[in-house]
């Protein structure tokens, strides 16, 4: 039976320490807003949240999912950035925030996206749902199925938009985590970054409604969102020294207050929290029983950001994992144990470690082909 052992028994410390220092608590840090949460991007870790699972309406921040399913669109060739689309009637009878379609009007996938990342357009956002899902509302289905898949329990979807609609509510975790995935598309920050831009060769002009990317150090993004039911939201992204944050901010009472409440979550994570990548441990072959060899190499996975408090003076210890023998035949990426990375005794990441090629069985046919070679080779 096979065996599993700690071939480190004792951890190993890697040498990473956590500096101290005098910092805020969570709880000192004033956020006006009702609602709000900080997360770390990588592994999704809350650092900060007031209220963060009330469910509430996120006005313009719902264009978060659309983005998420149009990119998805693109990446698995269903549009492309240069597709002319065309606007319907449905489409040209958004009001609110919009960049004035007209039915029949054409434009393509690249301008739909700047107007609607940039400018917040309804009008572009329900064009790109329509094709993207067939109509509004086989898209808006998607988008309340794609929530589910990321675990946004508190959301329901009416509109691919966020103008004002009954039922049409999620909350501040919730937008965190669509947030997160929009982030694993990195072409969204072309859009999000850009201050001023146009369409209609140059004849519309696009300012950006997230002001923070000129006034804040690191900021990448993400969306704004203001409604009469709604309030000020934000969903404001920045990343400093390999440390990715998302702050959440719903229902400010003010533009001015929700800017100014994401950067006071933005400061406090960076100035509390950091993330290091571990070097790759080096392993031992592992003896392989009843192979042809007598081991197989092993190869361990991509290592994992690790998330530490600055506060905790803490270490990143490794703790290794691998079976000390194994039955042939072995496959190339046969799990063979795990490396374990742990911060004051918590893991905090798990890696596998995998067999680097293969170990065949031994036969009887594959004992006589061995000898005849030996003798050959003799």
């Amino acid at each position: 039976m096979k065996r599993k052992i700690a071939v480190l028994l004792a951890a190993v410390l890697l040498g990473i320490a956590v500096m101290p220092g005098v910092l805020a608590s969570a709880d000192e840090v004033e956020i006006s807003a009702p609602s709000a949460v900080l997360m770390e991007a990588s592994t999704g870790k809350v650092l900060f949240e007031k209220n963060s699972h009330e469910v509430r309406p996120c006005a313009s921040i719902t264009k978060v999912m659309t983005l998420c399913l149009t990119f998805d669109a693109i990446d698995s060739g269903q549009l492309s950035l240069t597709d002319t689309l065309t606007a319907s009637a449905h489409a040209s009878s958004m009001g609110g925030s919009d960049i004035w379609l007209k039915e029949g009007e054409a434009m393509t996938v690249d301008d739909l996206l700047k107007a609607t990342v940039i400018m917040s357009a309804n009008d572009a956002a329900v064009v790109l749902a329509e094709n993207v899902g067939g109509s509004e509302e086989a898209f808006v289905q998607r988008m309340n199925q794609k929530a589910q898949e990321l675990g946004m329990n508190d959301t329901v979807f009416k509109n691919c938009n966020g103008l004002d609609e009954e039922g049409h509510v999620t909350s501040a975790h919730d937008v965190a985590l669509m947030s997160r995935e929009l982030l694993t598309h990195p072409k969204i920050f072309d859009y999000t970054l850009t201050w001023i831009d146009y369409v209609r060769d140059g004849q519309t002009q696009l300012v950006n409604t997230n002001k923070l990317i000129r006034t804040y150090n690191g900021i990448t993004g993400l969306k704004t969102g203001t409604t009469s039911q709604a309030g000020s939201c934000i969903t404001a992204t920045a990343e400093r020294n390999s440390l990715g944050l998302i702050s959440v901010i719903l229902g400010a009472d003010s533009t001015d207050n929700r800017f100014k409440d994401a950067a006071a979550l933005l400061d406090y994570g960076f100035a509390n929290w950091s993330v290091t990548v571990p070097e790759t441990p080096e392993l031992p072959e592992v003896p392989v029983k009843g192979a042809m060899q007598d081991t197989v190499k092993v190869k361990v996975g991509e290592m994992p950001k690790i998330l530490l408090k600055s506060s905790d003076q803490g270490t990143v210890e490794e703790k290794v994992e691998l079976q000390e023998t194994i039955e042939a035949p072995v496959n190339e990426g046969d799990v063979l144990g795990k490396v374990k990375f742990l911060v004051n005794g918590e893991t905090m990441a798990e890696v596998e470690i995998t067999a680097a090629g293969n170990a065949e069985k031994i036969t009887f046919g594959s004992s006589f082909f061995y000898l005849l070679r030996s003798f050959v080779s003799f």
